[in-house]
């Protein structure tokens, strides 16, 4: 249960994500309701990712699997230096920012999709406290 919401928050999240470079493309292409469409997006991103670190707290919580957490939050720290970035018009962070972030939850969508995430067992003191 808690695996298939962990799936289904990354996999919004990574569909979000790809829609930031179309609308910064259709803003570029001459369409200035693109950067509208961007700015919403960047919204919804930011959003979504935030929703994600909730999710991987408790995947770490319950699950006792750290890794979404850890890679979730070094995303949201991105994704806000990318968002202040945007809003302050330093396109020679944004850009970047942006691709690398793209990347980013490209790679935890694969990571999600071919190894599920299991219990880990109790071990040390964990399994001593139990």
């Amino acid at each position: 249960m808690l695996g298939g919401v962990w799936r289904a928050v990354v996999t919004a999240h990574v569909v979000a994500v790809f829609g930031q470079p179309v609308f910064a493309g259709v803003y570029l292409s001459g369409d200035f309701d693109g950067l509208g469409m961007h700015g919403a997006g960047a919204d919804v991103v930011t959003s979504l990712c935030l929703v994600q670190l909730v999710v991987a707290i408790v995947v770490w919580a319950r699950l006792r699997r750290s890794w979404p957490f850890s890679v979730t939050l070094a995303l949201a720290v991105a994704e806000t230096a990318q968002y202040f970035a945007g809003t302050a018009g330093a396109l020679w962070l944004h850009i970047p920012l942006g691709v690398f972030t793209v990347a980013a939850v490209v790679v935890l969508f694969t990571a999600v999709w071919l190894r599920p995430l299991e219990r880990r067992e109790a071990t040390g003191r964990e399994a001593v406290d139990a």
